[in-house]
Parts: C-alpha cells; sequence; structure tokens
C-alpha cells in the first residue's frame, strides 16, 4: 500500500496541544507509557484503515543530544595528543612503505576512523586477563596502519617493525590487513575481505552466548565489537549479519559503521542519506541504533534552531553534496548549504569561514563517540549499532580530504604533509618534515603515563591473539570399532558411517561436551534427526512452542542449552559458526571440535571466500561434504552435482582433503584430525566428502591406516607376475567401487591383470610430491627423496589409470609424482545433469566400461596389447566413439 503524505501544519495550536499532552504523560509516567500510547494510536490507525504509517527513522541529528550526555572520563587533551601521534605515525609509516619499496597502503579509512577507534582503546575495550577473557574486537581492514601505530605508542612493534610494513616475505614484516595467519600473536580476526567481517563477528557473538547457555563459558558481560565501512554494508554478508543478531536480540554485539559517505572509488549513496538508509534497515530487524552525525560545535546552532530549518537543511543534502562540502571550504559550505535559506545564512553570520569549516562530524568527536559507545554498552535486549557520520581522508587536506581518489592515495607531497602537522598541532620543526619520523611521547612523560595506564585498567593489550587452551585427548581408535568390520551383504553410506561416529563421540565423557555438530536445514537428509532428542538444536529462547512431530522418537527439540546449531538454509552463516567454533581454542581459551556437515556443492563453491579466511584465522574443525560427486546425486542436476569442491580445497593450504569410500577409512582420516587439531593442536581443517550412496563396506585391511592417511594404499593386490599384460588402477570416493568392477571386467574379458589402489587424498599425495620434489631441488649432492606415490607403486608394473567423482585435475594433482610409467586421469568434467547413478557415470566416461577401456587404451599405448583389443572393448561396452564429449560447454 501508498504510504500518505505527511500534510503541512494546518493548526499549530492543535498540534502544540498534543505534544503537550505526550510531555505531560512522560514527565508522570515516563518514556515507556508515552510510547504505548503513540503505538495503540497506530495500531488504531492500521486497524481502521488497513495499512500503516509511520517512520523508520529519526530526525538527521545525533541520537543522543547534547543535554543527555555523559561528562567525558579521560583527559580531552592528553587523548587528542596521542591520537594526532597515532595519525601522524599511521600515515607515516604508509608514506615510508612507498619510499623504500612502493608497496604502499592506505591511508584515508584510518584517518576517518581514528577517533572511532581511540575512544574504544582508551575506554571501552578490555583485554584478556586473568579473570577476565576480554573483549574481541574485529578491526576494519583498511585501517591497520593506524592499529599499528598505536600498537608501536603503546611498546608492542618497533620502529624497524614498521618500516617492515606490507614486506613480509622474510617472516618479519607486518601485514597489510588483519592475518592472524601471518601474525597469529597479534591479529585477532581476518577482515579485509568486505562482509565477511560484520557477518564473522555476529556469529562470533552467538556462539558466545551458545557457550555460556550451555554452561562452557561463565558469564562476564563480554562485547564483540565490530568496525565496518558503509560502503561494506552493500555487501550480503553484512545484511545477513544484521537479520540474524537481531532476531538472536545479541547484546553482546556492537556494530560501528563508518559512514564517511565513500565506497573505495565514490559516493556510497550519492543520491540518497546511508545513515537514515542504515537506521531504518537496522531499526527493522530489531537493533538498537544510534546515529552519531554531529560534532559538538554543532550544539550551539541547534539549540538554536526553534523553527527547524536547519534540521530541516540537514535532512535535504543529500550524501553526495556532504562529501563535496568536506573537499571545499569554509566559504563554500557558508554559500551552499547555509546559504540555501536567508534564515540560515543569517544564524551563521557571526562565524568566520574557518569557524564554519571548523564545524565537525560527530565521528570525530570524542565527546560525541564516547557516549555512544556507553549508551551502547548500558543497553540490552538487542545489539547495537552505532552510525558514526566521519570524514574519508580526514586531515589530508587538499591531498585527499573528501575526495573520490583517496582510498588510492599512497603519496602526500611536502605541503600536504607540513598542513597535517599543522592540523593535528605536532611538536615538529619544519627540517624533519622529510625525514618523515615516528613520533611517540616521551617516556615517563605524563602521556606516556595516560596512555599505558589507560591499558592497565583495560586489561591486555587489544588487538591480541592467544593461545592458552589445553589440549583435549582424543577418545581410542577403537571408538570407532564399528566401522571396521566388514559389514557383509549389508550396505549403507559413508554419510551414516560418519553419523554413527559422531553419536560416538558425542557419547564420550571427556570429549563430548566439546563437539559442536553444525548443520543446514538438510538434518533429516543427512539421517541426523536422532540427535535432535539427545542433545537438543540451540536455541536462545528455548523452544516455546509445541513441535508438530512431539510424538514421535525424534522430534524436532529446540533448548537454551542445546548442543546442534541449527542453521537453516544459511551455508555462509553456518560457516561462519564453523569458524567461531574452530576458533574457539584462540578467542575463549577453550577447545572445540565443530563437525559442519553441507551439501558439497553448496560448500567451497558457495563459501570460498569465507573458506580462505578460515585458514587465515587458523580454524581447527571438520567441514563434512555431503552427497558429494558428480554423479552420487540422482535426479537433481547441474547445480546440485558437486564435481570440483577438491578442486577448491585444494588451494587452501591449510586444508587436508580426503574422499573416502570405505568407513574404516572415514574411521581413520576422522580420528587422526582429532588428534592433529585438538590433542597437537596443529592449526589445520579438515574437508571429507561423504557419499549418500548404499553399499556393503569391508573390514580395515592390515596395514592399511598409513597409507590411509598418506592418500593411497594398495587395496588388491594381483597375482604373481606373470606374462599376463598388468595395470594399475586407483580410484576414490564414489568412484573406487567401479574401479574395482572394471578391474573383474579386464581380467574376465581381456586376461589382464590389475592392481587396485585407493586413492583417499590426491591433493594430500601431491603436497607429498612437491615436498620431495623441493627438497631435491634445494639438496643436489644428497640422496634424491622419492615422493610415496612413487614408492608405493615401484615394483608394481603396468601403466596407472586414476579415476574419480571429480574433474580431471584432481586425479591429474600426482601425475608428476608418477615415475615414467604411462599415467590416465578420468573424472566428470562439465556441467552435472539429472539422472540415475549409473547413466551419470555413463555420460562422464568414469564408469567401469570406461575405466576398462582406458586401461586398455594404455596398455596398447604401451605396445603390451594390439590396438585392436581396445577396439574390441568399445564394441563390447557399448562405449561410442562419437558419443557427446561431456566437458563440452
Amino acid at each position: 500500500m501508498q504510504a500518505l503524505p505527511i500534510p503541512t501544519d494546518t493548526d499549530p495550536q492543535e498540534t502544540r496541544e498534543w505534544l503537550e499532552s505526550l510531555q505531560s504523560v512522560v514527565e508522570a509516567d515516563g518514556r515507556g507509557r508515552a510510547h504505548f500510547l503513540i503505538d495503540r494510536l497506530l495500531d488504531f490507525d492500521g486497524a481502521l484503515h488497513g495499512d500503516f504509517h509511520g517512520r523508520a527513522t529519526t530526525p538527521y541529528v545525533n541520537t543522543i543530544p547534547a543535554e543527555r550526555q555523559l561528562p567525558y572520563p579521560g583527559d580531552l587533551a592528553t587523548e587528542r595528543r596521542l591520537s594526532a601521534l597515532v595519525r601522524w605515525n599511521a600515515m607515516a609509516m604508509v608514506l615510508r612503505a612507498g619510499r623504500h619499496s612502493n608497496v604502499g597502503g592506505h591511508i584515508a579509512t584510518y584517518a576517518s576512523a581514528a577517533v572511532l577507534y581511540d575512544v574504544g582503546f582508551d575506554h571501552f575495550f578490555r583485554g584478556r586477563t586473568a579473570t577476565h577473557a576480554g573483549d574481541m574486537v574485529y578491526i576494519q581492514g583498511h585501517s591497520a596502519p593506524g592499529i599499528y601505530a598505536r600498537a608501536y605508542l603503546e611498546g608492542r612493534l618497533s620502529e624497524a617493525q614498521l618500516d617492515r610494513f606490507r614486506r613480509e616475505a622474510d617472516g618479519a614484516g607486518l601485514s597489510s590487513y588483519p592475518h592472524p595467519r601471518l601474525m597469529p600473536d597479534f591479529w585477532q580476526f581476518p577482515t579485509v575481505s568486505m562482509g565477511l567481517g560484520p557477518l564473522m563477528a555476529a556469529y562470533q557473538a552467538r556462539f558466545m552466548r551458545y557457550l555460556e547457555n550451555r554452561d562452557l563459558l561463565p558469564r562476564q558481560g563480554r562485547k564483540v565489537w565490530a568496525f565496518l565501512g558503509d560502503g561494506e554494508m552493500d555487501q550480503p554478508e553484512s545484511l545477513a549479519a544484521v537479520s540474524m543478531a537481531g532476531r538472536e536480540q545479541l547484546d553482546n554485539l556492537v556494530f560501528v559503521v563508518n559512514c564517511n559517505l565513500q565506497r573505495l572509488d565514490g559516493p556510497v549513496r550519492g543520491n540518497g542519506k546511508v545513515m537514515q538508509e542504515f537506521e531504518a534497515l537496522y531499526r527493522a530487524a530489531g537493533w538498537n541504533v544510534i546515529k552519531v552525525v554531529w560534532g559538538s560545535g554543532w550544539d550551539a546552532l541547534l539549540a538554536r534552531d526553534k523553527t527547524g530549518l536547519l534540521r530541516q537543511r540537514m535532512m535535504e543534502c543529500v550524501d553526495g553534496e556532504y562529501q563535496n562540502y568536506k573537499s571545499q571550504d569554509g566559504a563554500y559550505v557558508r554559500e551552499h548549504f547555509f546559504g540555501k535559506y536567508p534564515a540560515l545564512r543569517d544564524m551563521v553570520a557571526d562565524l568566520s569561514d574557518a569557524e564554519i569549516w571548523a564545524l565537525g562530524r560527530g565521528g570525530h568527536d570524542h565527546e560525541k563517540v564516547y557516549n555512544a559507545y556507553a549508551a551502547a554498552l548500558r543497553h540490552t535486549g538487542q545489539p547495537t549499532v552505532v552510525l558514526a557520520k566521519t570524514v574519508k581522508g580526514f586531515g589530508m587536506g587538499e591531498a585527499g580530504e573528501g575526495q573520490n581518489v583517496n582510498h588510492q592515495l599512497k603519496k602526500m607531497n611536502a605541503d600536504a604533509v607540513r598542513a597535517f602537522r599543522d592540523r593535528f598541532a605536532l611538536d615538529l620543526p619544519d627540517e624533519r618534515l622529510d625525514e618523515m619520523p615516528y613520533l611517540k611521547p616521551a617516556p615517563g612523560s605524563e602521556d606516556e603515563r595516560y596512555l599505558q595506564a589507560r591499558r592497565a585498567v583495560l586489561g591486555g593489550h587489544v588487538p591480541a591473539r592467544q593461545d592458552t587452551a589445553a589440549p583435549l585427548a582424543v577418545p581410542p581408535l577403537e571408538v570407532f570399532g564399528a566401522q571396521f568390520a566388514d559389514s557383509g551383504s549389508r550396505g549403507y553410506s559413508t554419510t551414516m558411517a560418519f553419523v554413527r561416529m559422531l553419536g560416538a563421540l558425542l557419547k564420550d565423557p571427556e570429549l563430548g561436551r566439546r563437539v559442536v555438530p553444525i548443520v543446514p536445514d538438510e538434518s533429516r537428509t543427512f539421517g541426523m534427526e536422532g540427535l535432535f532428542r539427545q542433545i537438543g538444536i540451540h536455541s536462545h529462547v528455548g523452544q516455546l512452542y509445541t513441535p508438530q512431530d512431539a510424538g514421535q522418537l525424534s522430534y524436532y527439540k529446540e533448548s537454551r542449552d542445546g548442543q546442534i546449531l541449527q542453521e537453516g538454509l544459511n551455508e555462509a552463516g553456518a560457516t561462519s559458526s564453523w569458524i567461531a567454533a574452530g576458533t574457539a581454542y584462540s578467542n575463549h581459551g577453550l577447545a572445540m571440535l565443530p563437525f559442519y556437515i553441507f551439501y558439497s556443492m553448496f560448500g567451497f563453491q558457495r563459501v570460498g571466500d569465507l573458506a580462505w579466511a578460515a585458514g587465515d584465522a587458523r580454524v581447527r574443525g571438520f567441514l563434512l561434504g555431503a552427497t558429494s560427486g558428480r554423479t552420487t546425486l540422482m535426479g537433481e542436476g547441474l547445480q546440485h552435482d558437486d564435481g570440483h569442491s577438491h578442486v577448491l580445497a585444494s588451494v587452501i593450504p591449510s586444508c587436508v582433503a580426503y574422499d573416502p569410500t570405505y568407513a574404516y577409512e572415514l574411521a581413520v582420516i576422522v580420528h587422526e584430525g582429532m588428534r592433529r587439531m585438538v590433542t597437537e593442536q596443529e592449526d589445520v581443517f579438515y574437508y571429507i566428502t561423504l557419499l549418500n550412496e548404499n553399499y556393503p563396506h569391508p573390514a580395515l585391511p592390515d596395514g592399511a591406516r598409513e597409507g590411509i592417511l598418506k592418500g593411497l594404499y594398495l587395496l588388491r593386490g594381483a597375482a604373481a607376475p606373470g606374462d599376463r599384460p598388468r595395470v594399475q588402477l586407483a580410484g576414490s570416493g564414489a568412484i573406487l567401487r567401479e574401479v574395482v568392477a572394471a578391474a573383474e571386467l579386464l581380467e574376465r574379458d581381456f586376461a589382464v591383470d590389475c592392481e587396485i589402489w585407493s586413492a583417499t587424498s590426491l591433493t594430500e599425495l601431491r603436497r607429498e610430491g612437491m615436498q620431495a620434489e623441493r627438497w631435491n631441488l634445494l639438496h643436489p649432492g644428497e640422496e634424491p627423496r622419492v615422493p610415496y606415490v612413487q614408492q608405493c607403486l615401484a615394483g608394481h608394473a603396468g601403466p596407472l589409470v586414476v579415476a574419480t567423482d571429480y574433474m580431471k585435475i584432481v586425479a591429474d594433482q600426482i601425475r608428476p609424482y608418477v615415475g615414467d610409467r604411462r599415467f590416465v586421469a578420468l573424472g566428470t568434467d562439465g556441467f552435472g545433469r539429472s539422472d540415475t547413478r549409473e547413466a551419470l557415470r555413463t555420460f562422464f566416461e568414469v564408469d567401469r566400461h570406461f575405466i576398462a577401456v582406458a586401461a586398455l587404451k594404455a596398455l596398447a599405448d604401451n605396445g603390451a596389447i594390439a590396438a585392436a583389443r581396445v577396439a574390441e572393448a568399445l564394441e563390447r561396452y557399448g562405449v561410442r566413439p562419437d558419443k557427446r564429449d561431456p566437458a563440452a560447454p
């Protein structure tokens, strides 16, 4: 329905009477009663007319008016001097980097956000101590120079380290952005991939609640702070974070959105007002919204604005105009902002152009920012967002203040540097400006003592990453004993094998409570509904309804202390929960063991950026790619069939990826992963693909464990060497059983001896081969190392055919490490299709018949058999030479 137009005030006296009535209610019964009456009026209007008229935003002024501000608790003069030093050092670090190596950096982002961080560091961000676990602060990536600059003042970083900004190949430099993988004692969270910071922060706050509700963490009133950019809010991940946090009532979460009105290349909402848009968005999602629009210099003007004309003018101007004003001067602002209305021009007639130019934005005002943060901490029942208006490039003057190009600026000329010094009243003589020295308070000075005292009051340093979690003992391998026995004729999927293993772990008296099962809205697809009643689904409010399936054994049970994180159709959110759980050892001093199971096609493909961030964050946990492979998920088709998740997993150095076929392989891999991650505390995570195809599972072969973990072992040998041609066949996941069937065809129909290898991880084989190759390159005078693949195949004659349910490049990873034998890779390149498993494997040329033909062709190419035998196999097995290439677009 269309909103009704707001009429002009046709009866000011009646309006005054209504307002006076409302004011009397506030004075007599408080704002709560007044708001109740307003809501009743709106309800009455809606019931009468069927639509709704109301405002989603407040006027374009500060949420906290000057008369409601708390006194500033710190020494403002000292804090401003320290802030100026941090600003200078952040700029100097980037400019010096540009001189010595041209690596550059970003100046404008921190310049706009400096006060937002300074007030937090001086008064709000609590570090970890012996009695308090500390707050978690997500730093906006492009602000990293300012964080390094403050750490230098605190004595955490040296001048030499600052001069190694963006030069870290030797291991001694400072990362360009927040990267825990590269600076594991400093940065807590990777945030520079825009949109991931807000999403990970929101789910971090939720996971902290999860731990508290399960009595795994004490309730200490800790906060998660996330510093974001207004342009970053365009990301869908940012909006998803807003929705979830409001729904979950995460009052332990504070977003600070730096509204400098600029993206990287231009205005965020040049034709609109981004702060008003965000206010409506967050308020509708259930957030407490605090706007910090104007600095203290505007207070007197707003107090004199009895007609509301100044507020009207503030609302009229769009963001593109506000940005332009800050690239000009006071005379321009007088003419184009105040000059539109004679009454406004008269209001500032007694102000000089310099005084008009000094009318600042709220995000650069310590007192305004402090009051916003203090209000955020007092608020309960909702997350809070502080929308702070700033100027991008603040202090850069003509070199970049408020200009579209300032994000890319890595250099400032001598005049701009001098103006910067003067603007922030730095004690630095002209003759040293070209030197760009780093500045800090003198040891023992008042400013130095103040800086250290503030941090002492708030606890340890921020940001700081600590790994203090005690290692966990994992149960012996026998806990998965059921997976090592031959299942006989009984068939089941590796997904069901995993669910049984998970159930066994949950019952373990030591490890069970630390297990975090994470699922999308597919628990029943994966056969996990039995866990609902056993351990419950986490809900911050418990279960306020009787579930439809309450009479069933596996009913849908929600509880505050539920152990399952059921994330709905939300792969990005589920991955963020997994990241929070997988870094709990660092952020909470508590080792957790997350298992996130999902449709493999919707894993790395959809959230690859988050998976990379997980590697950066040093996550420890399991990703389970269920219904994996391009030919296993019958009837679904192109956007469900996964033929490349192992390709994507292979690009993350800390991701250990496996594609097991049998339950015993899965059990061995999961047990080793647990040992490495929670006992040995290695900063790796595991990606394991699971199948939904039911088939019998053999017993664990003797001596196979080492090969399973390394990625290759002999599943079935051949008869003693004789005169018959011989071939080596390898496979993984869904296609290993086709390899076994192909061997039977070759032996029966063509008298070819076959040896069968299970290739549980072609990626791990490639990595080991690369290590051996590198060692040989760097040690030419020593005995060469032989790649493990080549060691396995030594003494096993014949070409090697490797088939998987993934693109050929997965098998091709080991081509360089098989020696001089002929190598054939089979895979499922191309778009997925809907059909039966058998039809799909024939289509993609990975079925038993095509594997047999490929093996015969390799033997013929070696001269071991006649080429006519390949033609015979094509005809026998119905493989048409003119069939469509499955890899064709």
